[in-house]
């Protein structure tokens, strides 16, 4: 589950190698924008600040008594007619997509945004002045990783009803590729794509919302979009318009001149790119797919996408990932590959010999873990007095192979051949799986905090394929020989 990452990205929407992609981030300082909601009309004022690693998105209505906060989660979304909308503890927040479209493309992890109104401020109908806003606020990287979640297989989602296709594919990068066909001669077919997510600022953010003038009338004839205005939103003119229409729209957007273009666009409106529509309904899914929770890496492709399917797709894409949570980080053994250390070279590192000598070679070594095989075998010497004729690896060996591993890294970190480490303590123990004869136990141990006077906390799994069968949480301590 768990997907590699680009060594290069961007910082600020400007390519940077100080931006690390594995590493999550917040904003620097907290930064305020004011503005009108589209449909509710009411004037808004919008600040985002830092937050904790592993905080998310958050909205908070500090308009209300209670100061509630809604989570950005497809679970709560509760309208998806004009935007999307969530609701909470007693509070909504609705139009948050483009808010939450910024955020992603610009690589933020963690903010709490607050507002004193129930919709955000639509400014001019793009992520564009929140992509300022936040190069405005700077980007600081958190001392804690980031976890980016990988499709594995294809998800499919289909709605008859309104012709809407989406599947989500594997990728090593997130991409969205997004197709309409609204039966307008004035829009024909578009598509627009997103190869590479450090291009949101330059060519997604910029584009503004769109809609048919039918459906701007209707709209109006119910007292909707209140804060509507022929300047953050593309008006699509797809029949003809009298003198009588044109004067009740110079009158409800309060201007001198409203007329059509040759290309079928109300007002002298200039599209910042040919196929912004489309760009826009890719903005759209960036920002309803963040309400997923999770960071992920997949391709992304969305025929006819819509508030409503987008959040539907999303709440697919949350299931699977939850089904699939426990694979995340589960390493590949590939036996084809050299070790980085074999059984000599831990022999010389570790003072277990034979019979418990419980590491065969390590495949994966960094700073803050390590990953090392053990090959069960039915010659074991613990097969002949453990549950004979139904041969089960004992469970205090499957921790004592992890400790093993962890103290090659802990040595590893202090110095190789001068130090042994000693185990002090083992909490949070639990087996899942039995390990039986054949079977190939790959044992991974994390740093759970930095090595401090000589005190390692790791945090150990053992795994038969992608099956967990033992973990625990370890402290040990290094001593000089």
């Amino acid at each position: 589950m768990i997907a590699s990452n680009d060594n290069q990205t961007y910082h600020g929407g400007i390519m940077s190698p100080k931006f690390n992609p594995d590493k999550q981030h917040t904003l620097r300082s907290p930064v305020s924008i004011s503005g009108t909601g589209l449909h509710t009309g009411i004037m808004a004022d919008l600040t985002m600040k830092p937050a904790a690693p592993g905080f998310g998105y958050q909205f908070q209505r500090i308009d209300l008594p209670a100061r509630p906060i809604i989570k950005a989660d497809c679970d709560l979304v509760t309208d998806v007619s004009r935007g999307t909308t969530l609701e909470s503890n007693g509070a909504k927040v609705s139009t948050v997509e483009h808010v939450l479209a910024a955020l992603v493309g610009m690589g933020i992890d963690n903010c709490l945004i607050e507002i004193n109104g129930p919709e955000m401020p639509i400014m001019d109908g793009s992520s564009q002045p929140f992509v300022e806003l936040i190069e405005e606020a700077g980007i600081e990287e958190q001392d804690a990783a980031k976890i980016w979640y990988s499709i594995d297989e294809n998800i499919y989602y289909y709605d008859d009803e309104k012709r809407v296709e989406m599947v989500a594919m594997p990728s090593m990068e997130y991409q969205v590729t997004t197709l309409i066909d609204f039966n307008s001669p004035v829009l024909g077919t578009q598509h627009a794509g997103l190869k590479h997510i450090q291009d949101f600022k330059t060519e997604i953010s910029p584009c503004r919302t769109f809609c048919f003038l039918h459906e701007l009338e209707a709209l109006l004839d119910h007292n909707l979009i209140k804060g509507g205005d022929v300047n953050n939103a593309i008006v699509i003119v797809d029949k003809p318009v009298g003198e009588e229409e044109m004067g009740r729209l110079k009158k409800i957007f309060k201007k001198d001149k409203i007329e059509v273009k040759s290309e079928g666009y109300l007002n002298n409106l200039e599209l910042r790119f040919p196929n912004e529509p489309a760009r826009h309904k890719l903005l759209d899914v960036i920002g309803d797919l963040a309400l997923i929770g999770y960071p992920i890496k997949s391709r992304i492709i969305a025929n006819r996408p819509g508030h409503s399917t987008n959040v539907a797709f999303a709440r697919m894409i949350k299931k699977y990932i939850k089904k699939n949570k426990h694979t995340r980080g589960v390493p590949v053994y590939n036996p084809n590959l050299p070790p980085i250390y074999d059984q000599q070279f831990i022999e010389k590192t570790l003072p277990h010999r034979y019979p418990f000598a419980l590491v065969d070679k390590i495949i994966e070594l960094s700073d803050t873990h390590i990953v090392g095989v053990k090959n069960v075998t039915f010659n074991e010497w613990f097969f002949q007095g453990h549950f004979p004729g139904n041969p089960v690896m004992p469970g205090v060996l499957q921790i004592e192979a992890l400790a093993q591993c962890g103290g090659i890294l802990a040595i590893n970190l202090s110095g190789m051949g001068q130090y042994d480490t000693y185990f002090l303590k083992i909490d949070n123990c639990k087996f899942k799986n039995m390990v039986k004869p054949g079977d190939t136990l790959v044992l991974k141990m994390e740093l759970s905090a930095p090595i401090r006077r000589g005190i390692c906390e790791m945090k150990g799994t053992a795994y038969v394929g992608n099956k967990v069968c033992a973990e625990a949480d370890l402290v040990a301590q290094i001593v000089k020989k």
